[in-house]
């Protein structure tokens, strides 16, 4: 199996300006061996993104943000089924490992207080210093990840894996475990780790530390590469349980834009908003537009004005109601609005639409 290790065993992290390989245990010849650097890099002087760069930027924002909420929704329904709930308490029974299941974007520590986190990381979760370098290497590891599972290595020389779990070619999430040690960790090591914090200024009783640190548990390279297979066929498994989540949304789908459909005609005149609507779908707004959007063609907005609209043309065919009354009956908080959406359905004013019917009469 092809790993990816970020490999800092038993050394501080580097700086930006020396990012020289590090081994300090010699990997197996099928594991691909980066060093990682921790400090952020800064753009070359005098280079700046073009604005053409930065317009394109701003426009795959919202694209972005719609794939992220997507991928939080599925993995969320992963969370929650069965097969997932059995699969993870085997998982940590058998191994002793701790297991979690996050999406893509995730910017917390995925196997805080997870059963059977390892003491060590418990300790330094609650520092803010070291729960940011966790972080970091966290990240490094999502961006490592791509076909293959990809092991981190981090200041303290834990390993952590993240597993990639997609849908097709989509990466939705990633299977996380890990905490341990490859090799038993030494007294040295130790001594190295306890200068690091120190110079962090994290204050913590060393005996508790040392014995947090000694008590880590140790995974064999073999046993590890074993784990790591068992995750990589298990997050196969989740991409088919994937799908047939998605087939079973689009299946319930028609009843539930019916349900919603009726209560936006049944209460068009209130001042709906789009979270009170998404209840009655029960569903997150984000799903909800999505889904409202592809069943009907229009958004929540647009179809609550024509349902607005389409009510008003009756009572603008009794000339004895002002148009004024007439928008603040359908549920528009102006008149002003009003006019500028009947105008925009209906091709004319509602005054000019009013004249033309009773012409027409």
């Amino acid at each position: 199996m092809n790993l990816a290790i970020l490999n800092n065993l038993d050394r501080p992290p580097l700086s930006s300006e020396s990012c020289e390989p590090f081994n300090s245990v010699t990997p197996p010849p099928s594991l691909n061996v980066l060093r990682p650097c921790l400090t952020p890099r800064k753009p070359a002087a005098g280079v700046e993104p073009s604005a053409q760069s930065a317009a394109g930027e701003a426009g795959q924002d919202g694209v972005a943000l719609r794939s992220e909420a997507e991928n939080g929704e599925l993995v969320r329904a992963l969370i929650g089924s069965t097969i997932f709930k059995e699969f993870a308490g085997a998982f940590t029974e058998a191994t002793g490992l701790p297991l979690a299941l996050v999406p893509v974007q995730y910017f917390q520590l995925p196997l805080k207080g997870a059963r059977n986190e390892a003491p060590f990381c418990a300790l330094m979760s609650r520092q803010n210093r070291t729960c940011g370098e966790c972080l970091n290497a966290q990240a490094l590891a999502a961006q490592a990840t791509g076909e293959s599972p990809c092991t981190t290595v981090c200041y303290a020389g834990l390993c952590e894996t993240a597993v990639p779990v997609k849908l097709g070619k989509r990466l939705i999430g990633f299977l996380r475990t890990g905490q341990v040690f490859q090799r038993k960790p030494s007294e040295r090591q130790f001594q190295r780790v306890l200068k690091l914090l120190g110079s962090w200024g994290t204050k913590l009783d060393e005996d508790v530390l040392r014995t947090a640190f000694f008590e880590t548990r140790v995974v064999s390279r073999e046993q590890h590469a074993s784990m790591v297979k068992l995750l990589t066929i298990f997050a196969e498994y989740l991409a088919i349980l994937s799908n047939q989540t998605l087939i079973q949304r689009q299946n319930a789908e028609l009843p539930m834009v019916a349900r919603v459909k009726g209560f936006i005609r049944e209460h068009y005149a209130e001042d709906l908003s789009l979270s009170q609507v998404a209840k009655v779908a029960n569903t997150s707004p984000f799903y909800f537009c999505k889904l409202f959007k592809r069943a009907t063609g229009l958004t929540f907005t647009k179809f609550l004005s024509r349902v607005r609209i389409e009510k008003s043309r009756s009572l603008l065919s009794n000339p004895q109601i002002r148009v004024s009354e007439v928008a603040y009956e359908v549920g528009f908080q102006s008149l002003t609005h009003f006019n500028r959406v009947f105008q925009k359905i209906l091709g004319q004013s509602p005054t000019e639409w009013r004249l033309s019917m009773q012409k027409g009469d």
